[in-house]
């Protein structure tokens, strides 16, 4: 255990794969929505890929496992939450692959460079001025409500530091996929996949993962539907195999 790496009032969470994350329940954790995109996105052998708001660091931590990647870097504008998720970093030994930057996503190409990434994945906030409450707490209000960036903000910067061809990965809500889409075609960032979350079997979808191909051709190919929970508590085979509980 790496104690000297973990601050009062934090918490170590393992991810059950051999890594762990730092997080502070008083600010912003991870949610499963962070380990479905995980488990949607694909980086190739030698591919190098990037985070756009990663916070805790839990994306670039569980595809630097998941993956054949080369390497992960993670951008997070405020400044605690990327102290913490370069800590992460430390406490797993992935200095060689994982990389945390503090910096504001409207700038990521800026930062890094046009052109500068295979992949791009990104669990943006959902919420938009009129949706939902807006939580007092700044850190999980800014992870929740476009309050720093909107959507056409990531979309922006991620066509412009993705390769020809590079991929975008994304969760969102549902009930924005027709803005989602739009944003994404306006920015040659053609949907390729799409898979929609369900809690229950029975009950409308809560989330949906996309793959965008930059510069692709217009062509999507629907996934069968992922569901959450057989019955409340318990946990569909396929969530089980993506949390490696199986």
């Amino acid at each position: 255990m790496r104690n000297d790496l973990v601050k009062s009032g934090e918490r170590v969470d393992d991810l059950q794969n051999g890594f762990f994350v730092i997080q502070d329940p008083k600010k912003f954790c991870f949610g499963m929505d962070a380990v479905l995109l995980s488990g949607f996105a694909r980086v190739k052998k030698d591919e190098a890929a990037l985070d756009m708001g990663t916070g805790t660091g839990i994306i670039p931590i569980l595809l630097s496992q998941r993956t054949e990647g080369k390497h992960f870097t993670g951008l997070e504008i405020q400044a605690e939450c990327a102290e913490m998720a370069a800590r992460s970093v430390r406490y797993n030994c992935l200095e060689d692959r994982v990389r945390i930057v503090q910096g504001d996503i409207k700038e990521a190409a800026g930062i890094f460079g046009a052109a500068s990434f295979d992949v791009v994945t990104c669990n943006p906030p959902y919420m938009i001025g009129q949706h939902g409450l807006t939580n007092p707490h700044m850190p999980k209000a800014i992870a929740r409500h476009e309050i720093l960036c909107t959507f056409d903000d990531v979309a922006g910067q991620a066509a412009r530091v993705l390769k020809d061809r590079g991929r975008f990965y994304l969760v969102h809500r549902p009930f924005r996929l027709v803005e989602l889409m739009a944003t994404l075609t306006k920015y040659k960032l053609e949907p390729k996949r799409m898979q929609l979350v369900y809690p229950y079997i029975d009950k409308e979808p809560n989330m949906v993962l996309i793959e965008a191909c930059k510069g692709g051709n217009s062509r999507i190919q629907i996934e069968r539907p992922l569901v959450v929970y057989e019955k409340p508590g318990v946990y569909t085979r396929d969530i089980l195999e993506l949390y490696q509980m199986v």
